[in-house]
């Protein structure tokens, strides 16, 4: 009986080793040894690789190029080639993801990440093959999935693809977003309130024009994040370990790059300095400053809607957001703002991201930045945090919004503010006068106006016109 029990136990594992010496991995795991040390070294976050399935298309999308290119230069024999293609096709199509656990955040600069991808991909491409798992003498996770290739190029550029991939659907939400908000603009457009500036009542506006605004912000901020994408087509590939392309063969690296740029779409280049892009981490430092754009502009913007839907009775008070939930466990009747409160803490953690992300890029030592997970972490998590979150603020938030007309109304007749339209008829010092007086007395502009005979019924008419307040047909 104990026999059959040995028996059974080792039916369960395979063996495998690597430079550290023997490991047994579990008999139905695609991964491998090194993927197995990550596994016992690195149990930090909980966050693993397969948690952005983009993440995982990436490297089945890198390796797939490199095989084509290495096909293509003569070195890889097609049939070898033609395997590790369907493997990585299955990658790319969904499948083995679960396969994908290293922790996001390792030492190593990136290196058991790309052993998870290399060991994984060649048992798929083995056992689709007729063989076992770990039978490497027929495709071998370093001579063959890596072939050419070091984590120093690999890494890098698979952050590169998945940042882009998830800038697709980030701009996507963007861009509904922003349409929301224009979409308000348009109903609110015949709606005259008083601007503010400095908190102070300034001059009229629609209140249309004030969405429109906060839809052009995001506009803006989403042609930064197309524009900041142009930094990730530049990728190392051929560099491998610091640039000098040591193990790559001649005309490699052009090929993987067409590659690349044919499996994503993309145009994908290869640098002008292989050394400098492997050394370098600009790119990501570029790319991560359009997000933290995008933060400081949704932060503002959810600000702005906390104050102008303050109240209701000793606030602003000048929009209501839709009632999501009781806003008190104390105070009967409370509601709070909370879709704009969870986007300003959503921006907060992209804004400290980008610390992180500079930071990171900056403490890299010579020819390779070690810190590169964390770098990959923090651009994708706020990538993350943004594609989620927007359309439940679309939905959840602007979409409900309503005004307050009589409240708009309210302030209009009642703001010092409207004496500014007067500067071009009485002049500044005449209206700096009145402005006083109505502060001294609680008289309205207009009423003192009339009092001091100061313009006729007909030039206040012309001068009120909603229209020439706005400078806008309304």
């Amino acid at each position: 009986m104990l026999i059959g029990l040995q028996y059974t136990l080792a039916q369960q594992t395979r063996t495998e080793k690597d430079l550290l010496g023997e490991k047994q991995i579990p008999a139905d795991a695609y991964y491998g040894v090194q993927t197995l040390r990550a596994l016992e070294n690195f149990q930090i976050s909980g966050v693993k690789t397969n948690f952005y399935p983009d993440y995982v298309k990436a490297y089945a999308i890198v390796k797939l190029a490199a095989a084509r290119a290495n096909t293509e230069v003569g070195r890889m024999k097609k049939e070898r080639m033609d395997a590790i293609e369907k493997a990585c096709q299955a990658v790319i199509g969904g499948k083995y993801h679960d396969q994908f656990l290293t922790d996001l955040y390792q030492g190593g600069a990136g290196t058991s990440a790309n052993m998870n991808a290399n060991e994984v991909l060649a048992n798929i491409a083995l056992e689709m093959g007729g063989h076992k798992k770990g039978e490497y003498q027929f495709i071998e996770p370093h001579d063959d999935l890596n072939m050419g290739q070091s984590t120093n190029d690999v890494y890098p550029t698979a952050i590169h693809i998945v940042l882009i991939l998830h800038n697709d659907k980030v701009i996507k939400e963007a861009e509904l977003l922003a349409q929301a908000f224009h979409k308000k603009g348009e109903e609110f457009k015949n709606l005259v309130k008083m601007g503010r500036t400095e908190g102070q009542d300034a001059v009229p506006m629609t209140l249309g024009q004030e969405f429109h605004a906060f839809g052009s912000q995001i506009d803006a901020a989403i042609d930064a994040l197309r524009k900041s994408e142009a930094y990730l087509y530049e990728v190392n590939m051929g560099a491998t370990a610091i640039g000098t392309g040591l193990t790559a063969s001649p005309g490699y690296a052009e090929k993987c790059v067409a590659q690349l740029a044919k499996l994503t779409g993309k145009p994908i280049v290869g640098p002008k300095d292989l050394i400098a892009a492997t050394s370098s981490m600009q790119a990501f430092v570029m790319f991560s400053s359009a997000y933290k754009n995008l933060a400081v502009t949704l932060s503002k913007i959810s600000s702005d809607l906390i104050f102008l839907a303050s109240g209701p009775r000793n606030g602003i008070f000048e929009i209501n957001l839709p009632a999501l939930q009781p806003g008190s466990s104390i105070m009967p009747g409370k509601v709070n703002p909370v879709m704009p409160e969870v986007m300003n803490q959503v921006c907060y953690k992209a804004m400290g991201n980008d610390a992180t992300v500079a930071i990171a890029s900056r403490d890299g030592l010579l020819q390779l930045n070690a810190y590169e997970p964390v770098v990959a972490t923090s651009i994708m998590e706020s990538q993350a945090l943004f594609y989620k979150l927007m359309p439940l603020f679309r939905k959840n938030c602007i979409d409900g919004i309503t005004a307050n007309e009589k409240v708009l109304k309210h302030y209009l007749e009642t703001t010092v503010g409207i004496v500014t339209a007067l500067n071009p008829v009485l002049g500044y010092e005449k209206t700096t006068e009145l402005a006083k007086e109505a502060l001294q007395s609680g008289k309205g502009i207009l009423e003192l106006i009339r009092e001091k005979k100061l313009l006729t019924e007909d030039q206040i008419k012309k001068l009120m016109d909603p229209a020439a307040l706005t400078g806008q047909k309304l």
